[in-house]
């Protein structure tokens, strides 16, 4: 009788074993969520461990000015792109915004969209750009292809006495990217007001996505850079150069674009990320460094050439012998030697946008973890509070400027034929090379 009873109790076991694992049981035992891999390193990009180091100047302040004042900071591990975002990079973003418009508002071809939902049943629906289908554009732009779409698309080319020769030439002006995010920092400062709403933290911006290649002139008096003005952006020759002309705005657009275009894709059910961003102050500072120590130049120093007399950067070398470093301007993103995390020019070639707001005391104030003090200047803020961080000096600048700790900034509306950008995207979780057990 006994091993009936034991028997039946087993049996019992079982059952409310198998209630509990799906949730019938009244047991806690979460969420079933897909197998994903959160280390593959996003393409084009190095890993940037987690790690605490002493942010601000490292060699005497030259300049009185008092602005890097040093202090411990730690930041977590981020991926962070290779080099700084190319013109063909660059231009995968304009190109999309181009056809983007082109489909949508002078095509409205129903075989390059895709629908959700019956709209005919009732059911709702939306429509969607199918971009496979899209392709590389020439379904669009080429007249041999579809010489149906070349009068639809005349709305698209400069008109009357804005033409030149009578080419079609795609008016930039009407190149403008519409975006939406949610301003963390502004809803976390409100969060025990019960009167506001999620749209009040929405932060919605149109930014024209054209790079603006008049600054090749406009920020040289008497200087004769006409062929870069014509060429830079779009020759097939400065493809791997990095883009220029770029305001704040425009990168930030960018960071956005960068992260539907990613969302977007099965790859993301496979491997989810965190969105693009462009770097704080701090994780461009901590990154440039390479994880030495006090040293002053991404490539350690305190020199800036190294023991065969070699520049290692591309800057403004004694008093304007820029051929000396191996160009006059600007050079392919991969020239010189990366920096022990694996990045190129983090110094020289161009300077960087970061995502910090510059304040002369930012150092005094901003926490010691994940440090950055931001800021969503409005259209009607005084001009101070438009400024934003630009590190790591550029093609015409003197060697100071290219050290790890110098800090200067720029308007976040204002372009210059020496400022680009490179993005972030934080890593999920703690930091891989991290193998202690808790």
């Amino acid at each position: 009788m006994r091993r009936v009873y034991m028997i039946a109790f087993s049996l019992l076991s079982i059952v409310a074993a198998s209630c509990g694992r799906n949730g019938a049981g009244g047991e806690l035992v979460g969420v079933k969520n897909k197998k994903v891999s959160t280390s593959q390193v996003p393409y084009g990009m190095v890993y940037v461990p987690a790690g605490t180091f002493v942010m601000g100047q490292t060699d005497q302040d030259i300049t009185f000015s008092q602005i890097a004042q040093n202090k411990q900071v730690t930041v977590q591990a981020f991926y962070m792109d290779e080099t700084e975002i190319t013109n063909s990079e660059y231009r995968q973003f304009v190109n999309w915004v181009r056809d983007s418009i082109a489909i949508t508002d002078y095509l409205q071809d129903p075989q390059l969209f895709v629908q959700t939902g019956n709209q005919a049943s009732g059911s709702g629906g939306q429509r969607y750009i199918d971009w496979a289908k899209v392709g590389d554009g020439s379904i669009i732009w080429s007249n041999k292809r579809s010489p149906a779409n070349a009068n639809k698309l005349q709305g698209m080319y400069y008109q009357g006495e804005d033409r030149i020769f009578d080419q079609n030439e795609i008016d930039v002006r009407l190149l403008k990217y519409n975006f939406a995010f949610v301003n963390l920092q502004d809803a976390a400062n409100h969060r025990a007001d019960r009167t506001k709403r999620r749209s009040d933290f929405i932060f919605r911006d149109t930014v024209a996505v054209y790079p603006d290649t008049l600054a090749w002139l406009a920020d040289f008096a008497y200087a004769q850079n006409d062929p870069l003005t014509e060429g830079y952006f779009t020759h097939p020759s400065y493809a791997n150069y990095p883009v220029v002309g770029v305001t704040w705005r425009q990168a930030r657009a960018f960071t956005v674009w960068r992260t539907r275009l990613y969302q977007n894709s099965k790859q993301a059910e496979r491997s989810p990320r965190l969105p693009y961003g462009l770097p704080s102050e701090a994780e461009f500072e901590y990154a440039a460094r390479g994880g030495r120590i006090g040293t002053d130049y991404p490539w350690g120093g305190p020199y800036i050439r190294n023991a065969k007399g070699c520049l290692m950067a591309n800057f403004k070398p004694g008093r304007g012998n820029y051929n000396d470093d191996g160009g006059a301007t600007t050079v392919n993103v991969k020239s010189y030697f990366p920096n022990d995390f694996g990045l190129y020019n983090m110094a020289g070639n161009v300077a960087e946008w970061t995502s910090s707001a510059y304040d002369e005391s930012a150092s005094t104030f901003v926490h010691d973890m994940n440090p950055v003090f931001s800021y969503e200047a409005k259209t009607g803020d005084p001009e101070t509070m438009k400024r934003k961080v630009v590190r790591g000096g550029s093609w015409k600048d003197i060697g100071y400027f290219l050290q790890n700790s110098t800090r200067t900034y720029e308007y976040q509306d204002t372009s210059k034929s020496y400022i680009g950008f490179r993005c972030v995207t934080r890593y999920p979780g703690r930091d891989i090379r991290d193998k202690s057990t808790f």
